[in-house]
């Protein structure tokens, strides 16, 4: 195909393709053509193979698209990567074949290999794949190509058919009824029945009887016609004839034999019938364009009889679609029994005529073969060196399966790409191989007959093969009586004697002979007026003279059936000059002549001549004179003749004729000047390469007309007329050197024209044409030079060289330089006025210098380069700047481009600079529109170097990176013009910024980092800009972090890809995804089944095809959101388009870890501007990694560096500077480590652990660390959902919350962590590894198993928390309590813990808890003051601290310093000040008043008192002890009071059942107000806990009394509550004694009142009865001690020790005696300070007395000694008891006699009686105690 050498030579050999093999020329020809130089013009232009210039249109060869791995993005909650993993798991089970075969953009099923780069095993391993065919994975070079403005598109060199359908025929057979006997003979042509008219010329066939075949011929030719379109006109004529004979009807067997041996020897023949078979079916091709559906072929059919025109004759019928190429062989056996048998001879003209006698069928069948070709270029590509057409029908989806289909030129028009050629008709196959010879499968054969088409005489088009032929067809001859008459024909050069033989010319019907001398017709049998159809063609000698002539010879035969042939006689004579008649299309009469007479055609021997019919005109015919050699139009026949005689000199020299000639061609009518188009410009190219200066500029001139001509003329309008580009790409030639090189001589002309119009001569209106076609002039200059530079270099290259570049002479370059300058001129002035010419005249320009890169010297073009900028310097207006920005993008456009030299030898690549420049320039600039194209002009232009497959080796990748460096530089030099771009501009920016650092060297990428730290920063902003631009966000992310706003369809920071202007890298991935969509059968891979229901009723809602689909989004794009797009995408669209940008997000990412890896490894060495206290670039990239959705590669590729960063850089990383970056990092690794998929997880805790480990290393404990990550995990808490609701409506615990625990337990796991370590690519002993300046190791698993416990206990109280929110408001007593377990929780936190304790005082201060709230408050004021205490900061010391414990021992808790000091963004010691403390002691202080406790705000009063001293605050002071004497004075009135003062009652409260869960058999002692009595909170307790057994088979009992509970009798599944009041203890108080406790007895002092152990007494008996006497009354004492004391932090303490005195009767007696007797002598020895103090202390002693001494108390001393010491209980007395008892009975009573005296002082009068009541019962008291104790009386 190619007659390249091996060395590549940038020209390839394009043989011509001859119409017919069977044309041969006239031998003058082949001799000398040298006296004829127009002929030698015209023979060299159709014969010479045409030139084409590989180069010219860009050379690409792409290596193989990027395949997409399904990325796999996780939220929380998902593990989309396990999914996946058994979903592949399962299929390959159910099919062991998988299709991974298929090539296609879509991602593979799970990504099994991971990335792996083409560059070799040296280099640097990547992270991922580059970022760059991530973002344009569908890179169309030749597509991106055609954007640019004024783009050149290659045509297919035009063959001599057009570009329409090509048709073979085939005949098979033909039977008749009777049997075939004789041999037939026949043609077929194309006819227009409409216009009457023979489109081709004849096809000739023989049918032979099967006795009569030859055995060596084994392959009868097709017929192959051409046509333009299908139409319902165009059938093909089909006539038979056979040999004459007479009429026979029947047929004997000896008359047969008869007949074939008269048919052998009989050479004339008959016309015998005759069909027309229309091609194209009218119904079917108006329909829809020849298809019903796109996806297949009409099934060519075969249909019966038809009438067409009212012509009632049944017609065979064959529709072919009208379609081009879907299948290769679409071939259809037509059988013709509507054969008409002709009765008399016709014209091609009377078979359509209705007058005409009607013929009668013939019982016969003709069957052909049609079959469809594929024309178009691929005969072009298909022919090979030998001339001959190898494979013309090539399947279009092999031709595009074929990788070497992609290099040749494509003017898409080849029929459908489908990759899938199902529609292959092979019903050719069924031919039945019966009668004729059947022929095996092969397109065109060398015997084929390609029949000439008469309409390419008739095209608007060029000549481009040698065809000279003349058709004669005779019509009628009219004599006056009946003859058997034919009609011989001959070409003779003279009329001199006609014995003379005629020249051999002419073609005959019989295969495989040669010219012959005459040919003769068929006879007309028996006809008054014969009538012909007959086509005879002959060849025409190369020039021809007037004596040229043609001569016709009329015979009559006789027709009787003898034993030899017959002679025919000659009936006379016709004779038709040439140079006359030759190009007449009109029908000829002549005379005929009865005798030939010497110089016949000479008017002196016409009076010699006898006439038949007295000299009528009586014989018709017509002429067709088909030749690329001779023009019909004169003044071309002028415009030859005048250059042959200037050629050859034979002309007087001034040579104005040829001038006139030039001049008239002007006139010439288009039609002609098309045809003959290439001969005439190559003669005027001669003339203006070596013509003098007149000839030259009129030669210049009437090109430039002829060329306008063409230009306007053409069919399309595009901007290169394709006959002209043709011409220059395929037919200019210097055929081989025998003309000298165009260039010089056109570039003068030009030139000069150019300087003239300059100088502001007048040019004339010729000189806007000379611009329009500019583009032509410039590249018949290059490829001038190109051919020249070949031919020099050719025979001494050495074998696999490349020819050097061409030095330019001096003064040709000069020229082509000053040339260069006006045109540029031209394009700025006129560009100023917004001419499109301007515009189209740069982009010649352009690809002028494009096209010389590779012919001359580059210096030579970086002059006209230079020149060009030089003249568009700077910012300049719009539309000059368009203008340039398309110059550059067609030089950079080049393969050299990376090669081209500036004007100094150290500037290697002059374009790349001036590139960048210009590009920061348009982005700089206010044209919005530009600033997108110079973003696309950078992203093309790095595909092109990325994806070409001649730039794969490391060292051009690198040299290409280190190329567009500076770029880089320039953005950071002036970031505000990058901030001012849009998204979609952004991102291409920066993809090509990280293609570029992805192939630089580390050596060259340092010098980014070396100049400022600004600069550093702002690179590193750039990476960010990145991570930002580029992340992946799937809409369903509930859990976006850095997002708060969490509306999928909010494009806030997100900026959509797909966006309002859908970016030009995603509409080519979608385009080329939808251009795949033909998959196997069966489902496609992703699951969609996308399937029409019918191909018919493809509604706009449901497109059935992908491409459609995407034209529907794009179009509806207008107004509608990011969000409404995706989702009118459809579905596979829309997953491709997911998998592409998961794809891109990932390779960014991955691309931006690379970088940061290779930064942090170089600041090691400290050669690199950053910021070393800070290393806030590194912070801030990771900050960004991770608050982004990630993709799972990327996480599995973060965590080593993590490791080496904080390795490298730990001491830097966890300083105090960067605590919001740890807090960051440690936020998101708990984030990470609720994820749901492991491997995430899992990470997530290498990471705490690499923390952990540095804080070991660096700051030697983990306390700081442990701040930070309970201040994270309680943010992480608000966006975690740590409870989930249960089906019964309940919480429990989330998915999330397990898993954070269990990675917080994996944390500290010691025996997993190698395996783990080892998992995460991380090596085993990462945690123990000591970094280089530190000596020992410090790692130590207790704590970190201490601060893994401390996070858990913290996550354990949120989730307890949390799981209270629907009893909240109910059970206040477990809300306070969770609130109180928060602040124990995040106690490391002083920030977290006091929130917690401020959340805690609300919640008591709104139950009226006021104690409790005060106690909370003073916590907080404790946290502070110890704060400050730790800092020595303000004015408290170490014994404040005591003070406030005594009131509130939670504050002992010790707060580290640590943590008091710990500034964590938001968090820390600004907030711990004194006048915080001062604030919450002042509101412990009302707290605490309103509560009445008034002795704990003395106390606090006293903490305060020394602040407001230390700062000399008087007034404040005042009010302080205002508020103190206030205070001192509540408390003497509370102690004053004889009613004692009570603060609160406390209970006792049990729980036993299941159903209470963690309280199940615990104890706790409620701490209730004052007024609360037992009934109020067995109320309150079963209504809180009531509403907890909603289930029904739960109930809740309260246990009636107080006696010990064995909880394993109690019966099953019910719940019980024990409520108890219980008296708080003294601190002193002798719990042992028998006393009864009466609080009012007790001693009245008020002391703190903080109680932690508490008592109640239980009578009971221990004979089993429920009551008994006192002789057998036991009672137990339950003394209760608490977890902490009241008044509390919470409302409730838990029993932790529970202790149990018994008293024995006696025992009981004694102490009740006792009580009684200290009560009394309390009242008597209490010392009282004044007199007016005495009422007081009378009520209370009437009180006592009263109940002491009345004889009617019979519970009283009366009824001790009647059940102790009568009778029988006396007896079981042990004496010691006995003396015991009596002891105290005369004690009590004889302070009894005290008190009654005490009495009668104290009495008024109105108090006598009641005082001799008193008396009198002490006397009787005294009598009946006598009876037990005689003694009494000698006491008393």
């Amino acid at each position: 195909m190619e007659s390249l050498s091996p060395s590549g030579h940038r020209f390839r050999r394009i043989p011509r393709q001859s119409i017919a093999t069977n044309l041969k020329l006239d031998p003058l020809l082949d001799e000398n053509l040298e006296q004829w130089p127009h002929l030698n013009e015209l023979v060299q232009c159709y014969r010479t193979d045409w030139v084409k210039d590989e180069n010219k249109y860009g050379h690409y060869e792409s290596i193989s698209p990027v395949l997409f791995q399904t990325q796999i993005f996780e939220g929380p909650d998902t593990d989309i990567e396990t999914e996946i993993q058994l979903a592949s798991a399962r299929q390959i089970r159910a099919e062991d074949t998988t299709d991974d075969d298929i090539p296609s953009t879509s991602g593979r099923q799970f990504p099994d290999a991971t990335f792996s780069d083409s560059s070799h095993s040296k280099v640097l391993k990547h992270f991922g794949q580059s970022p760059l065919p991530a973002y344009e994975p569908a890179f169309d070079w030749e597509n991106e190509r055609s954007m640019i403005f004024g783009q050149r598109t290659p045509e297919t060199p035009t063959t001599h058919y057009g570009s329409g359908l090509k048709i073979s025929v085939k005949v098979l057979s033909l039977l008749f009824q009777a049997g075939l006997v004789e041999p037939f003979y026949g043609t077929i042509c194309l006819y227009n029945r409409e216009r009457r008219e023979k489109l081709s010329e004849d096809f000739f066939f023989r049918i032979l009887p099967t006795e009569m075949q030859d055995a060596s011929i084994t392959y009868e030719p097709r017929g192959v016609f051409y046509l333009d379109a299908p139409s319902a006109s165009i059938c093909l004529l089909i006539q038979l004839e056979k040999t004459v004979t007479e009429e026979v009807v029947h047929l004997t067997e000896r008359e047969r034999q008869k007949l074939q041996v008269w048919s052998r020897i009989m050479p004339y023949r008959e016309s015998f019938a005759w069909a027309i078979v229309p091609l194209f079916d009218n119904s079917i091709t108006a329909a829809s364009g020849g298809s019903t559906s796109p996806g297949s072929p009409l099934a060519p059919s075969v249909s019966g009889s038809n009438s067409h025109e009212g012509v009632s004759e049944p017609t065979a019928k064959i529709t072919l679609d009208g379609k081009l190429g879907y299948s290769s062989r679409s071939s259809v056996i037509v059988e013709i029994s509507n054969l008409n048998k002709v009765k008399e001879s016709y014209t091609e003209e009377s078979l359509q005529d209705p007058k005409r006698k009607v013929h009668k069928p013939v019982k016969g069948v003709l069957r052909l073969e049609i079959e469809k070709l594929q024309a178009g270029h691929a005969d072009l590509e298909n022919v090979s060196e030998s001339g001959s057409v190898t494979n013309d029908s090539n399947d279009p989806a092999d031709r595009i399966a074929d990788s070497t289909f992609t290099k040749c030129p494509s003017n898409g028009s080849d029929g459908p790409q489908h990759s899938n050629s199902k529609w292959n008709f092979f019903d050719g196959k069924e031919i039945p191989k019966n009668g004729s010879n059947a022929v095996g499968y092969s397109d065109l054969n060398a015997d084929d007959f390609q029949a000439f088409d008469f309409r390419s005489t008739t095209r608007n088009e060029p000549f481009l093969q040698l065809f000279h032929c003349l058709y004669v067809y005779p019509l009628t001859v009219s004599l006056n009586r009946k003859r058997n008459l034919f009609i011989r024909i001959e070409l003779r050069k003279d009329d001199a004697d006609a014995r003379r033989q005629p020249l051999e010319a002419m073609c005959t019907r019989e295969p495989d002979v040669s010219l012959q001398k005459w040919v003769h017709t068929q006879v007309a049998v028996g006809a008054r007026a014969a009538c012909y159809h007959d086509e005879i063609k002959l060849f025409l000698p190369a020039i021809w003279t007037p004596m040229h002539h043609l001569l016709f010879t009329f015979f009559h035969i006789d027709l009787q059936t003898k034993l030899e042939a017959p002679k025919p006689v000659i009936v006379g004579y016709a004779s038709l000059p040439l140079s006359t008649h030759a190009q007449l299309r009109s029908e000829i009469s002549l005379p005929i002549m009865r005798e030939l007479v010497p110089h016949y055609l000479q008017d002196s021997g016409k009076e010699r001549l006898d006439y038949l019919e007295d000299g009528k005109n009586i014989f018709r015919l017509r002429l067709r004179l088909c030749s690329s050699l001779y023009p019909v139009n004169e003044r071309i026949r002028d415009f030859f003749l005048e250059y042959d005689r200037h050629t050859l000199r034979t002309s007087p020299p001034w040579g104005s004729e040829l001038l006139e000639a030039i001049n008239s061609l002007k006139n010439v009518d288009s039609t002609a000047l098309l045809q003959f188009l290439h001969p005439i410009l190559n003669m005027l190219l001669h003339l203006i390469g070596n013509g003098g200066e007149t000839l030259q500029v009129a030669a210049f001139r009437a090109m430039v007309n002829i060329l306008t001509r063409v230009q306007h003329e053409s069919v399309d309008d595009t901007e290169r007329n394709r006959f002209l580009v043709n011409y220059v790409d395929y037919a200019f030639d210097d055929f081989g050197g025998r003309q000298p090189p165009v260039y010089p001589g056109l570039s003068t002309v030009w030139g000069s024209l150019a300087r003239s119009k300059a100088k502001g001569y007048r040019v004339g209106p010729v000189y806007d044409d000379v611009l329009a076609m500019a583009w032509f002039f410039l590249e018949l200059i290059v490829k001038s030079m190109a051919l020249e530079q070949t031919r020099l270099f050719y025979h001494s290259l050495p074998l696999g060289e490349d020819v050097p570049p061409m030095q330019l002479k001096e003064g040709v370059f000069r020229c082509i330089l000053q040339l260069y300058d006006c045109l540029l001129t031209e394009v700025h002035e006129r560009c100023k006025k917004g001419l499109s010419l301007a515009k189209r005249l740069n982009s010649s320009l352009a690809f002028f210098c494009y096209d010389l890169l590779s012919i001359i010297e580059p210096r030579q073009v970086f002059e006209l380069v230079s020149l060009y900028l030089d003249k568009f310097s700077g910012v300049c207006q719009s539309a000059l700047h368009d203008c340039k920005l398309t110059f550059l993008q067609i030089i950079c456009d080049h393969d050299l481009f990376v090669e081209m030299p500036g004007r100094d030898p150290s500037d290697r690549n002059y374009l790349s600079s001036v590139l960048i420049q210009e590009l920061f320039l348009t982005w700089d600039h206010d044209d919005l529109s530009q600033r997108a194209k110079a973003a696309r002009i950078l992203v093309v232009l790095l595909c092109k170097h990325e994806f070409d497959s001649r730039y794969q080796k490391h060292e051009d990748k690198l040299y290409i990176a280190q190329l567009y460096f500076p770029l880089i530089g320039q953005i950071l030099d002036e970031m505000p013009v990058f901030y001012n771009l849009n998204a979609v501009e952004k991102r291409e920016v920066l993809i090509v910024i990280l293609h570029i650092v992805r192939n630089l060297d580390d050596t060259s990428l340092v010098k980014a980092w070396q100049q400022s730290i600004a600069r550093t920063r702002l690179f590193f902003k750039l990476l960010e800009e990145c991570l930002i631009l580029f992340e992946h966000r799937k809409p369903a992310d509930s859990m976006l972090v850095g997002c708060s706003s969490r509306s999928p369809s909010g494009d806030g920071p997100v900026s959509p890809k797909y966006s309002d202007r859908l970016s030009p890298a995603i509409n080519n991935y979608l385009s080329e995804a939808s251009r795949q969509e033909v998959r196997p059968q069966g489902t496609p891979e992703n699951g969609y089944l996308w399937q029409r229901a019918n191909s018919h009723l493809s509604s706009p809602s449901q497109p059935y095809s992908l491409r459609e689909a995407l034209a529907q989004a794009q179009s509806s794009r207008i107004g509608a959101s990011t969000q409404a797009l995706r989702e009118s995408l459809h579905p596979m669209l829309r997953q491709k388009l997911e998998l592409w940008e998961e794809n891109l997000s990932a390779a960014v990412s991955l691309q931006v870890l690379e970088i940061t890896e290779k930064f942090s490894t170089t600041v090691v060495s400290n050669i690199i501007a950053t910021d070393l206290g800070k290393h806030d670039c590194i912070t801030s990239i990771f900050m960004s990694f991770f608050s982004r959705n990630q993709p799972l590669v990327f996480w599995k590729a973060l965590f080593p560096v993590f490791n080496s960063v904080f390795n490298l850089h730990g001491a830097i990383l966890m300083s105090r500077e960067n605590d919001r970056f740890l807090k960051q990092v440690a936020f998101h690794l708990l984030r990470l480590a609720v994820f749901r998929n492991d491997n995430i997880r899992k990470r997530a805790i290498v990471g705490l652990q690499i923390l952990v480990r540095s804080s070991f290393y660096y700051f030697m404990q983990t306390a700081r660390l442990r701040v930070m990550l309970t201040i994270t995990l309680s943010e992480l808490m608000s966006d975690v959902q740590v409870t989930q609701m249960k089906s019964d409506g309940t919480l429990e615990e989330s998915g999330e919350a397990r898993r954070l625990r269990k990675s917080l337990e994996e944390m500290a796991d010691e025996a997993r962590s190698p395996n783990l370590l080892n998992e995460c690519g991380l090596p085993e002993n990462a945690l123990v590894v000591i970094p280089e300046k530190l000596s020992e190791n410090q790692w130590s698993w207790s704590e970190v198993k201490y601060l893994s416990d401390s996070l858990l206990l913290a996550l354990d109280a949120s989730l307890e928390h949390a799981l209270l929110a629907s009893v909240m408001t109910m059970d206040r007593y477990s809300a306070a309590e969770s609130f109180y377990k928060l602040a124990l929780a995040f106690a490391p936190v002083p920030d977290l813990h006091i929130m917690w304790l401020l959340h805690l005082c609300d919640a008591h201060q709104e139950m009226q808890s006021w104690a409790e709230a005060a106690q909370c408050a003073v916590a907080v004021a404790g946290v502070v003051m110890q704060a400050l205490v730790a800092r020595n900061d303000g004015v408290w010391s170490r014994d404040h601290v005591a003070a406030l414990r005594k009131i509130c021992p939670m504050v002992s808790r010790e707060i580290t310093s640590e943590a008091s000091a710990a500034e964590v963004e938001g968090y820390g010691a600004s907030k711990l000040t004194v006048d915080s403390a001062v604030k919450y002691l002042q509101l412990a202080n009302k707290l605490f008043s309103q509560a009445e406790l008034h002795h704990f705000c003395a106390s606090i009063l006293e903490l305060v008192i020394p602040v407001y001293k230390s700062r000399r605050a008087y007034g404040q002071l005042a009010k302080c002890h205002t508020l103190l004497t206030n205070i001192y004075e509540s408390i003497l009135e509370q102690e004053s009071s004889p009613i004692p003062f009570t603060d609160a009652t406390y209970y006792r409260v049990g729980f036993y059942g299941e159903k209470f869960g963690k309280l199940d058999r615990k104890e706790y002692v409620y701490r209730e107000a004052r007024d609360v009595r037992l009934g109020d909170i067995m109320e309150k307790l079963s209504h809180i806990y009531e509403c907890r057994m909603d289930d029904g088979n739960h109930t809740l009992h309260i246990i009636p009394d107080s006696r010990q509970v064995k909880a394993d009798d109690l019966q099953a599944g019910v719940c019980y509550l024990q409520i108890t009041a219980v008296d708080p203890v003294m601190e002193d108080e002798d719990l042992g004694s028998r006393r009864e406790r009466i609080f009012s007895l007790s001693t009245g002092t008020i002391r703190a009142r903080v109680f932690d152990r508490f008592l109640f007494d239980t009578p009971f008996t221990k004979n089993g009865k429920t009551q008994g006497g006192l002789e057998d009354q036991w009672k137990r004492r339950s003394v209760l001690q608490t977890e902490g004391s009241f008044p509390a932090l919470v409302n409730r303490l838990l029993v932790i020790k529970s202790e149990c005195l018994e008293f024995s009767p006696v025992e009981n007696a004694i102490g009740m005696i006792e009580t009684r007797t200290a009560a009394l002598r309390n009242e008597l020895e209490e010392p009282r300070s004044s007199e007016g103090d005495q009422l007081p202390r009378l009520q209370s002693l009437q009180r006592i007395l009263q109940g002491s001494v009345a004889v009617q108390v019979n519970s009283g001393v009366l009824s001790v000694c009647t059940a102790f010491l009568s009778g029988e209980p006396a007896t079981r007395l042990r004496s010691q008891e006995l003396q015991q008892l009596i002891a105290a009975l005369l004690e009590f009573m004889a302070v009894c006699k005290r008190a009654i005296r005490v009495h009668f002082r104290l009495i008024g009068e109105e108090d006598q009686d009641f005082h001799t009541q008193l008396v009198n019962g002490f006397q009787s008291l005294t009598a009946e105690l006598s009876h037990y104790i005689p003694a009494i009386l000698s006491e008393l």
